[in-house]
């Protein structure tokens, strides 16, 4: 087996860029060389807590300095790390802890409340990172590496070895974590600075991306410090934010989904200077064509559009220099990596088609995960034949353009992110006046995306509540990007044949309705 760790990223970063600012973090400027040693001392505090190869560790903090040095930190001690999504519940957080066999969260302190209780529902031991707030007494990972010398260098992994899971719901409801490799990671983000994209050591890239998603961590946070670059953190997006933050600290790139080009352009109406952006890349959902020639011409740049999967750690295509973009397109699948379009209907084989059809887009190449944690079957469906099968419909051209035109699964990209309607069915269909319901996407310019649940009252049941007392009783129960923002009531659901909801006749008798917003 080859010898390859994620950790040689910020290492080699180090040793080639050392007095350059890695991580910008409000006031807080940190170099290669002091990040480096950072994350050593904090792989050696999690080797004093029993962490080391063949264990797990779960990392729960925002976009702030901390988040690369605990990641970091983890993959040098040989570990596995679990990023946790921001915006999940406790149960569901604690999910994933236990599905992952987490053996410590390290949850930043600004978590706090919200990561411990989902510890203590897993039985999970936890360490927080930064500033404590007074009168809390917590076990803090800067004192327990405080007490020991920093490690020396990053413990040998194996290339194919997992080095990150990703979590990430299938049509079924339950949440897969995706076994990403050593391999997989840093041929992704290397292939996508050196060769993808226009990517230079002088970069200041702003950070806006959830770090605990797969686009933020791969391509912003390690393709940046693959190549040298400085990142720029912000932990809460907003237009103006990102635009102030984008010319005080000289930001050169911006990685963004769709709704982050939104509300740049909102922000950018009032906005007396822009920043000069010489890269843009866009990825996450898909980018109206409208909104990408705006956004070219009000900030004078060029946005590459791509795609990609967690599965697929995460780019698989992009629009890219050498070849040219196309507005409405993916681009070229990156290097090293093959798409082609197969047959969706076959599901024991693949099949490709000619140029031009439309069929299920299948990946394969460095970027393709290992599988799926403890779901041997899952696994079997998703990768056949050495392909990986993506559940999105698209279609490649004579030049080898790539375009998206549907997705084989329902689905729905709300802001990026991605929102399984099953999962949101489960939890409608618990309160006792809802007899049947069905979660679909409407389209919504902010957002992309909103989610829509229709909802058949159960006539034995209790008064049905109001379309914003079901939103409010739904926002309770399930993470802040899963809610749903429109409730509509019909007295019953289009079903085919085989008596499965026509989710495809539901949206088209669904029109678009200002959703119902909430913090």
């Amino acid at each position: 087996m080859t010898a390859l760790s994620l950790a040689m990223v910020l290492a080699e970063a180090a040793r080639r860029h050392p007095d350059t600012v890695a991580v910008v973090d409000g006031d807080i400027r940190v170099t290669y060389a002091e990040l480096w040693l950072e994350a050593r001392s904090f792989a050696a505090g999690l080797h004093e807590l029993g962490v080391g190869p063949g264990r797990t560790v779960a990392l729960l903090a925002p976009n702030v300095v901390d988040f690369p040095r605990v990641y970091y930190a983890a993959l040098a001690a040989g570990a596995v790390v679990v990023p946790v999504h921001l915006l999940l519940t406790a149960d569901e957080m604690a999910y994933v802890l236990r599905d992952s066999r987490t053996d410590l969260l390290v949850c930043h302190t600004s978590q706090l409340s919200i990561g411990a209780e989902a510890a203590e529902r897993a039985g999970v031991p936890l360490v927080t990172v930064g500033p404590v707030p007074g009168g809390v007494e917590v076990r803090r990972l800067e004192e327990v590496s405080d007490g020991v010398a920093p490690l020396t260098s990053y413990v040998t992994r194996e290339a194919e070895e997992t080095a990150v899971v990703f979590y990430t719901s299938g049509t079924t409801g339950a949440s897969k974590g995706a076994l990403l490799t050593h391999l997989n990671l840093v041929m992704n983000a290397t292939v996508n600075v050196f060769d993808a994209n226009d990517a230079r050591s002088a970069d200041v890239v702003l950070g806006c991306l959830p770090l605990f998603h797969t686009f933020g961590q791969t391509v912003a946070m390690n393709g940046t410090f693959r190549v040298g670059g400085t990142l720029v953190l912000l932990t809460r997006f907003t237009g103006c934010a990102a635009i102030e933050v984008m010319l005080r600290e000289g930001v050169t790139v911006f990685h963004g989904v769709p709704t982050m080009y939104i509300g740049l352009l909102t922000a950018a109406v009032d906005a007396p200077t822009l920043p000069r952006l010489r890269l843009c890349v866009s990825g996450g959902a898909s980018l109206p064509v409208a909104v990408l020639e705006r956004f070219n011409a009000t900030f004078a740049t060029t946005v590459f559009e791509g795609y990609g999967l967690s599965e697929t750690s995460p780019t698989a295509t992009t629009n890219q220099p050498h070849y040219g973009t196309r507005a409405g397109t993916v681009g070229h699948p990156i290097w090293g990596v093959e798409v082609e379009i197969a047959r969706p209907e076959l599901d024991d084989r693949i099949e490709l088609l000619p140029a031009g059809e439309l069929g299920e887009i299948v990946i394969r190449g460095h970027n393709v995960f290992a599988g799926y944690l403890g779901r041997p079957e899952a696994t079997a469906q998703a990768l056949v034949d050495g392909w990986f099968r993506s559940g999105d419909l698209g279609t490649k051209d004579e030049s080898g353009f790539v375009t998206i035109v549907d997705r084989k699964k329902d689905i729905v990209i709300r802001g990026g992110f991605n929102v399984y309607p099953r999962e949101v069915e489960e939890e409608l269909a618990r309160h006792p006046a809802v007899a049947q319901v069905a979660v679909i996407g409407v389209p919504d310019e902010v957002h992309g995306e909103e989610i829509c649940a229709v909802v058949v009252r159960d006539p034995t049941g209790p008064p049905a509540p109001t379309e914003s007392e079901l939103i409010e009783w739904a926002r309770e129960r399930l993470g802040r990007h899963k809610y749903p923002r429109q409730i509509r009531y019909l007295d019953a659901l289009p079903m085919g044949p085989s008596h499965k909801v026509l989710k495809r006749e539901l949206r088209r008798l669904i029109g678009p309705r200002a959703p119902i917003e909430r913090p």
